[in-house]
Formats: structure tokens, C-alpha cells, sequence
């Protein structure tokens, strides 16, 4: 018992950080306006462990390599204590295997990230058009970048934009894709699930 809510705990903390860093990483790749307050947070919180890493590796046109990498290291980091929770000792696990599940995971949440962001902007233009909280205006700016290519294909249609539709469609198909190549490395047969 005492070791499943050490699990629940480190799963919670570990999603809610890495959540953090992907949200820089995207945020980044969106070119959102970092004089957000809320884009201050984010650098703020991963800036201790991202300076150190930026030295290795740089970014590249717009991404954030260290991020990424950051945010594989700390799923990798993640699956390690829940291992060694579970089986009471250091797991025997192959180097290959962790980076696998790290990144399949990471991708699934990158993935989540998109699907409640559009999903906010849908419901926002519903409730809140125009508004200028800035919350508001990260999210549009996070979706911008997955949305734009679809509107450029599909114009609205009498006023209506159609495009979160085929956003979601598209998530959902990776999202698919993601989960079997989360079968296809085992990572279910361990009872964690992205």
C-alpha cells in the first residue's frame, strides 16, 4: 500500500513538471510571446534544470533540444523510482528499453498537451471570444501552429470553423499510433499506462 501512493505521488509530481517543460518546449516551437505571465512561470520553473543542459545541447531553428531531452530525462528518472518502488531494489533493465518508454510516454503527453488545448480554444470562442486574459491568449497561440495548416486547407465554412474537428481527428490517429507503440515496447506489460 505504502508503495502504490509512493507511485500515485511520484506520478503526479513527475507529470505535473514534465508537463512544464513540454509546455516550454512547445510554447518555443509556437514562438508564443514569452512576456506572458504565465510563459514567466514556465521559464522560471525549468530554468534550473535547463541552463545546465543548454550548454550540451543547443537549440536549432526554433527547437528547444535541451527541453526535449530534459523532458525524456525526467520520464526516464520517473520510470526508474517506480520500477525500484515496485520490485523493492535497483531494477535490472536495459538502458534501450527506458529511453523507448520515455519517449513513447512523452510523445503521449505532447500529444494530451494539444488535445485539452484545443479543446480549450473550441470552448473559449463558445464562452469567451475576444478575450484577453492571458491564459487565453497562450492557448490560442500553443494551437496556432497545429491549427493554421488545416484552416489553410479547409476555410471556414458560412462563418464556422470546422478545423478543431479535423485537429482532433488527426490527434486522436496519433494518439492510436502512440499507444500501440507503446505495446510494441512493452510498456503496458508493465502496468503503467501513458
Amino acid at each position: 500500500m505504502l508503495a502504490q501512493i509512493l507511485i500515485t505521488t511520484l506520478q503526479i509530481i513527475s507529470t505535473f513538471y514534465l508537463t512544464i517543460v513540454l509546455l516550454r518546449f512547445l510554447l518555443q516551437l509556437a514562438r508564443a510571446d514569452f512576456y506572458n505571465p504565465i510563459c514567466q512561470f514556465v521559464v522560471k520553473a525549468t530554468n534550473p534544470l535547463l541552463r545546465p543542459l543548454r550548454k550540451i545541447i543547443p537549440g536549432w531553428s526554433g527547437i528547444d533540444g535541451a527541453a526535449l531531452v530534459l523532458a525524456i530525462l525526467i520520464q526516464a528518472v520517473t520510470f526508474l523510482l517506480i520500477l525500484t518502488a515496485l520490485n523493492g531494489g535497483f531494477p535490472a533493465i536495459n538502458p534501450l528499453t527506458l529511453l523507448a518508454w520515455s519517449v513513447v510516454t512523452v510523445l503521449g503527453l505532447i500529444i494530451k498537451i494539444y488535445f485539452w488545448s484545443v479543446l480549450a480554444v473550441v470552448l473559449i470562442s463558445w464562452v469567451a471570444p475576444g478575450s484577453a486574459h492571458p491564459a487565453i491568449q497562450l492557448i490560442a497561440q500553443l494551437t496556432e501552429p497545429v491549427m493554421r495548416p488545416v484552416r489553410n486547407v479547409m476555410p471556414a465554412l458560412g462563418g464556422l470553423d470546422l478545423s478543431p474537428i479535423v485537429v482532433f481527428l488527426i490527434l486522436n490517429v496519433l494518439s492510436v499510433v502512440v499507444e500501440h507503440m507503446a505495446a510494441s515496447v512493452g510498456l503496458g506489460s508493465i502496468g503503467i499506462g501513458l
